[in-house]
């Protein structure tokens, strides 16, 4: 960009950027300044913080804690009630970190492996269950 920059009122725009094989419209996109984004506009559908609040207050109710998202959107629908769709529950869900395994799933620890430990003999008992080899005759 400096090259062309530097280069162009003598060699001119176009064979300054054919120099160092830069598309001229590079340059000219880089000379204009630049516009700060602007934000995306709020769908105007899209549910207020209370409703999300709402929903999310639903979602965490002790009779819902252990069920997906459409489980609890038919529950409601059956009660005739309706707050969101069971996608924006998700998404309300995702929001807050909790798009996961609902229920309440017991973890087994990991059971440390029985040693046999004999003091004295005839103490510890064992025997082999491997299926022996065929020996070769020589």
């Amino acid at each position: 960009m400096s090259f062309v920059a530097e280069h162009a009122d003598v060699l001119g725009i176009a064979a300054a950027c054919e120099a160092v094989a830069l598309p001229r419209a590079t340059f000219y996109r880089h000379q204009q300044p630049q516009k700060p984004p602007t934000p995306r506009p709020s769908p105007p559908r899209a549910l207020s913080a209370d409703e999300r609040r709402e929903a999310l207050e639903v979602l965490h109710e002790p009779r819902f804690v252990d069920k997906a998202p459409a489980e609890v959107y038919a529950t409601l629908l059956d009660e005739g009630r309706y707050l969101c769709s069971v996608r924006t529950m998700y998404r309300i869900l995702a929001e807050d970190g909790e798009v996961r395994e609902r229920r309440n799933v017991l973890r087994h620890a990991n059971h440390p492996r029985p040693e046999l430990l004999a003091a004295g003999p005839r103490e510890v008992w064992s025997w082999d269950i491997s299926v022996p080899q065929k020996r070769r005759r020589r």
